[in-house]
């Protein structure tokens, strides 16, 4: 009761108004909101929010949204993906990946060029069946509840696209092979159905994520790093929300026509089609939004606040009251 006490009675810490892009090395062991947990500690984030799960056995890119940045998080969860996967052929598994147990041990005999023509065969538009060990809801539990418990139920097969798979290496059974696919691959899916393909089975050794859409792992930071700085270091890790929309076409307004784009309005412009565009203010980095343009009509799909455009990188100090915590994961 005396532990319970004290802990009650320490004092909160407060809360920052932060905005900006984090590219976080997510380390192997955490899961990716465990990584947003810690992440939004140190820099004292009143809201923060990641782009895409990575489950614990994988490491890599995991870009963190702060406070007007979570806006766009959803660009970045549709974005293609890019992974450096390391399969183990001749083994199959409980669970798809290292962490299961061994169903079945068949012997490896599959030449390079073999091996290509496989990675071949399971590149375009296919059809996955998503893992049981998955964070897949079904009548609100997830699908890795009902694996642990013995249980399996049915999955309707999600189209995805394998835009690529290069192989990078092989020494004997392992393989790694240099992915880039649609949102919602499940890379150890993919490893099994290419051990099927070869006759031998396999499983996920170790998987990396290297990029999400227009983002690569240059600048990112793993959370050792981030808490050897101050916090003003890490202040100065975060990027712009327009980061997250970086290979998307700039349309630019003048002030007038950008104060109605901000209020929601349609603008006519002169432009093709476009599913998204990234939209600016006369100011260089006056980012006011996303946007798409269809007939040519600037259509807004996410926007700032004018308070947001100003400074998306401001970093508000707390006022005196506490402010409560506010997470969108």
């Amino acid at each position: 009761m005396v532990n319970a006490s004290l802990q009650n009675n320490r004092p909160r810490v407060p809360r920052r108004a932060v905005h900006g892009v984090l590219l976080l090395d997510k380390p192997l062991g955490l899961s990716s909101n465990d990584a947003l947990q810690k992440a939004k500690r140190l820099f004292r984030a009143e809201k923060a929010g990641h782009t895409g799960t990575l489950d614990p056995l994988a490491t890599g890119l995991l870009p963190l949204c702060f406070g007007a940045a979570t806006k766009f998080s959803q660009i970045s969860l549709d974005a293609d993906k890019r992974y450096l996967a390391t399969l183990r052929l001749g083994a199959t598994t409980t669970t798809g990946d290292a962490e299961g147990e061994v169903l079945q041990v068949r012997p490896v005999a599959v030449t390079d060029a073999a091996l290509a023509a496989a990675c071949a065969g399971l590149t375009g538009e296919i059809d996955q069946v998503p893992p049981m060990y998955s964070a897949l809801k079904r009548d609100g539990r997830a699908l890795y509840e009902y694996a642990r418990q013995g249980i399996e139920v049915e999955r309707a097969a999600r189209r995805v696209t394998i835009h690529a798979i290069d192989i990078v290496s092989r020494q004997d059974e392992l393989v790694t092979l240099d992915v880039r696919c649609s949102k919602g691959t499940y890379i150890r899916t993919l490893a099994e159905d290419l051990g099927e393909s070869l006759g031998c089975g396999a499983h996920l050794a170790a998987l990396r994520r290297t990029g999400s859409g227009p983002l690569g792992l240059d600048g990112a930071v793993t959370l050792a790093q981030l808490a050897e700085l101050d916090e003003a270091g890490r202040d100065r890790l975060l990027m712009d929300a327009d980061a997250l929309l970086a290979d998307a076409p700039v349309v630019r307004l003048d002030s007038e026509e950008a104060g109605r784009f901000l209020t929601g309005l349609r603008r006519r412009v002169p432009l093709d089609d476009a599913p998204q565009v990234r939209v600016y203010g006369p100011e260089p980095k006056a980012f006011l939004g996303s946007a798409r343009v269809t007939a040519g009509e600037l259509i807004s799909t996410r926007l700032l606040s004018p308070t947001e455009v100003k400074g998306l990188l401001v970093i508000e100090e707390p006022e005196k009251q506490e402010h409560s915590e506010r997470t969108s994961a």
